[in-house]
């Protein structure tokens, strides 16, 4: 966040008169997951309240996202993150990324459809993001913490289904996860806003699966299936998506069949990256594959501490 956008977050005690639920109905770390973070950086870059790449320049919120666009199909309702009085409501723009072929100007609309409300105390939130036709309350309505008051979308200026969360105090953005301004950098939990310390996730496998050929990384952000697969299938691939990789992660891709190892590969990622896409596999041997039970395993590490694994299988019939 700018340097004056920085200083101007709110000093907010640890007792505060707020306490936050998840604006989400997910198991955060496991079917969703914070992408962005508020942007603590005082310059032009980017940094999350843990010294993590997990924002953007200016961001003043926090991002809650769905692995794929199958997920957001399914529906995932958008919860009150605390309770209070709706003032404001916006719903029937189309899911669509902001920079798609076919998207239609913003033209200021840039949370798509949303929700204002007011908590009391000088705190406000806004929602951004959720889905057309899904916003289920109107101005002047009265919400309970939890409350659903939508789905997470695919609406405004957004390239991912997620919704985005700013709170405010006094008018002030704060950073719910750390509410007083920090000169140090601390992943662990609290002091914060949450009535429930949530973890803070570095980085996380969003996605795995196995094929038969090279997909495409939009193809595995929309949601691929894993499926059986016949015996001459061309090629036998480990597929892996990543939220949050840094520059020298490492990826170990690995895949086991029948008789043994079908590939094993070591990936050292070479930059920070809100969202990554990577495979390992091999051509179909002469003989052929043979038939049974596949299996996927792939393994995040940073510093030499696994962040995250993942497996996946599949049979060859």
């Amino acid at each position: 966040m700018r340097w004056h956008l920085a200083l101007a977050l709110a000093a907010t005690p640890a007792g505060a008169d707020i306490a936050l639920v998840p604006p989400v109905d997910c198991a955060l770390g496991d079917t969703c997951f914070v992408q962005n973070y508020v942007d603590t950086d005082p310059g032009p870059g980017r940094r999350d309240f843990a010294c993590g790449h997990l924002s953007y320049d200016g961001h003043d919120g926090t991002d809650f996202a769905l692995p794929t666009l199958a997920d957001m199909t399914r529906g995932v309702a958008v919860l009150a993150p605390a309770a209070g009085k709706v003032t404001g409501t916006r719903d029937g723009m189309t899911d669509i990324a902001f920079n798609a072929p076919g998207a239609q100007p913003l033209n200021g609309r840039d949370c798509g459809n949303g929700v204002a409300i007011d908590h009391g105390n000088g705190w406000t939130s806004q929602l951004c993001h959720m889905a057309k036709g899904s916003v289920t309350v109107k101005s002047g309505d009265t919400v309970a913490a939890g409350q659903p008051i939508g789905r997470i979308g695919l609406s405004g200026r957004t390239e991912f289904p997620h919704v985005h969360l700013t709170l405010r105090k006094n008018g002030q953005p704060v950073d719910p996860f750390r509410p007083a301004a920090a000169n140090s950098c601390d992943a662990a939990p609290g002091p914060d806003l949450w009535a429930r310390p949530l973890a803070y996730l570095p980085a996380a496998i969003t996605g795995i699966g196995i094929a038969p050929e090279p997909p495409e990384f939009a193809a595995a952000l929309a949601g691929l299936p894993t499926t059986d697969l016949p015996q001459r299938a061309p090629a036998l691939l480990v597929w892996a998506v990543l939220m949050g990789p840094a520059a020298g992660d490492q990826l170990i891709l690995r895949l086991t069949g029948p008789n043994g190892t079908v590939a094993d590969q070591t990936v050292q990622l070479d930059k920070d990256q809100a969202r990554a896409f990577r495979y390992a596999g091999r051509r179909i041997p002469a003989a052929g594959w043979p038939p049974g039970p596949y299996t996927a395993q792939v393994t995040l590490i940073r510093d030499n501490a696994v962040l995250d694994s993942a497996r996946a299988t599949t049979t060859l019939r």
